[in-house]
């Protein structure tokens, strides 16, 4: 839950500094969009790195990869890539790409999570699928 509500709170006021005209960049969905996932997509690579939410992470990682640790690894480090790529304008349509398929990738985990109760399932799935369109919907707006 945390991701979307740091993401939904990071965008609005990014949203709202841009509509006072204290940056100009930032009257923009698209760049507030960005700033936004940035926020989520460090917030949740975090989780990768830090106990007691990495090994829930390594619960989830379907039984098809045989090393769930480096997975898990993986992940959060194209998420802190993909993060810092969605701040920087000339590489931020590509991470915003990259990012929507990591989250289409790493969905079979939630599933997981959900069906075997393993693992962070802070939601049901319908929810936590709609708040995975909701970042996929974002992600594309990023590349605006």
């Amino acid at each position: 839950m945390a991701p979307i509500i740091a993401f939904l709170i990071v965008t609005s006021v990014t949203r709202f500094a841009g509509w006072l005209g204290l940056a100009g960049w930032l009257d923009s969905w698209p760049h507030a969009a960005r700033i936004g996932l940035a926020a989520m997509f460090l917030l949740s690579a975090s989780a990768h790195f830090l106990q007691p939410r990495r090994d829930a992470l390594i619960a989830m990682v379907p039984p098809l990869f045989r090393n769930a640790p480096a997975m898990v690894s993986l992940t959060g480090v194209l998420e802190i890539a993909g993060a810092t790529g969605l701040l920087i304008p000339f590489f931020a349509p590509a991470a915003a790409i990259c990012l929507a398929v990591l989250l289409v990738v790493m969905f079979p985990a939630n599933v997981r999570a959900a069906r075997t109760g393993e693992g962070i399932h802070t939601m049901p799935l319908p929810l936590r699928t709609l708040v995975q369109v909701v970042f996929i919907g974002a992600c594309v707006l990023a590349v605006f």
